[in-house]
């Protein structure tokens, strides 16, 4: 069964999601997506998670992809993106974490702004590399917790608040990425080295 507390959660967002994400947010990263989901190639491609489909209009053209995301309420929401996309997009409700897919099924995975909001990141990254071809690769646009004062204690602060509503503030993603047993490719910082840019290969 998904975790119910946290689809619920997302569920409860999903109508005013589009609001609370903010369209000056979206044109900030607009360039930053574009880059990164440019390396979309021509095979199975999983996206997690999927919204209300904000990032959809970012998606290269063409492409044939597997999107999922916790909660019920933002695939419904996203459905009109998802209808507008010149490409072919399979969308779900799944728990990352209860993903049928059979080993290796993917080539490549993408995420934005996800593991932020995922209970158990690194099992949650372990379940993405179990079905994530050997040599295939995950890129990711995350926001994450921040090394440098005073930004640290001040976003472990504020992830007692946000938790409880949405996303956290303060996930070591870069870290819990390599503990799931990726390789790093590279990271990039967009914005401080609280917005960033991952890539990583699964190595079989």
């Amino acid at each position: 069964m998904p975790d119910a507390v946290t689809q619920a959660k997302w569920d409860k967002i999903a109508p005013k999601f589009d609001a609370m994400a903010g369209a000056g947010a979206e044109e900030r990263w607009h360039p930053f997506k574009t880059e990164l989901f440019s390396n979309m190639g021509d095979g199975n491609i999983l996206f997690l998670a999927l919204g209300t489909g904000l990032d959809i209009p970012v998606f290269p053209k063409g492409k044939t992809i597997t999107a999922i995301d916790i909660s019920p309420k933002m695939v419904e929401q996203a459905q009109e993106r998802i209808a507008a996309y010149d490409g072919t997009i399979t969308a779900q409700a799944m728990d990352v974490h209860e993903m049928p897919f059979e080993p290796g099924t993917f080539d490549q995975i993408f995420t934005s702004c996800t593991f932020c909001s995922v209970p158990q990141p690194v099992k949650g990254l372990e379940a993405l590399r179990r079905v994530l071809k050997p040599g295939g690769q995950i890129f990711m646009f995350e926001h994450t917790g921040s090394s440098f004062y005073p930004f640290k204690p001040m976003m472990n602060v504020m992830t007692l608040l946000t938790e409880r509503f949405g996303p956290a503030m303060n996930r070591k993603t870069v870290n819990n990425v390599r503990a799931a047993g990726f390789k790093i490719d590279e990271v990039s910082n967009v914005f401080l080295d609280v917005v960033k840019t991952i890539k990583a290969t699964n190595p079989g």
